[in-house]
């Protein structure tokens, strides 16, 4: 399917203004600094996928297709990181949002001390001062795989690299 086509990869709450939603909402977008809610409910949606096919493959009668199907789901939640290596299919449907949210760049960026808050690490991955296995990345919602992680870094261009240039992070 094409970028440019009318889809969205995510769907907007049923009921618009519910407060209690409404400020958990607000919460998380603040904690893990996203632009604004739609960056959220993107989560949210791929979340209810991973939990919709969970449920399909926990309801599979036909032994030898569910059982491969369910290890490659199962190694592929497991290489991004939303699963750890002993989950198995039943733990999905018990997943967060957050588990979701800890894998974007932003997060591994601010995570690994590469940034004093989550919209400092927004801000340097948007302005091309990071890089993951020596590729800069400029989208702070790129999904980090497990094995990726060690590799995310500041551009070696970058002012950033300079231990005392006045953006670092001072826990370094």
């Amino acid at each position: 399917m094409a970028l440019g086509s009318n889809t969205k990869f995510y769907e907007t709450p049923n009921h618009p203004y519910q407060g209690e939603r409404i400020s958990e909402e607000s919460a998380l977008t603040g904690q893990y600094g996203l632009k604004n809610k739609e960056e959220l409910w993107r989560a949210q949606s791929e979340l209810r996928a991973y939990r919709r096919e969970a449920r399909k493959l926990l309801g599979q009668t036909d032994a030898e297709g569910a059982a491969k199907e369910t290890e490659e789901f199962l190694a592929r939640l497991k290489r991004i990181g939303v699963l750890d290596e002993t989950d198995s299919l039943d733990d999905i449907l018990s997943l967060d949002v957050t588990d979701i949210l800890e894998r974007r760049l932003q997060t591994v960026v601010y995570r690994k001390g590469l940034a004093n808050t989550t919209s400092q690490a927004r801000q340097f991955v948007s302005h091309g001062h990071v890089t993951v296995e020596g590729q800069r990345v400029t989208r702070p919602s790129k999904k980090v795989d497990v094995t990726e992680e060690d590799a995310v870094e500041f551009d070696s261009t970058s002012p950033l690299t300079d231990e005392l240039h006045p953006e670092r992070a001072e826990d370094q």
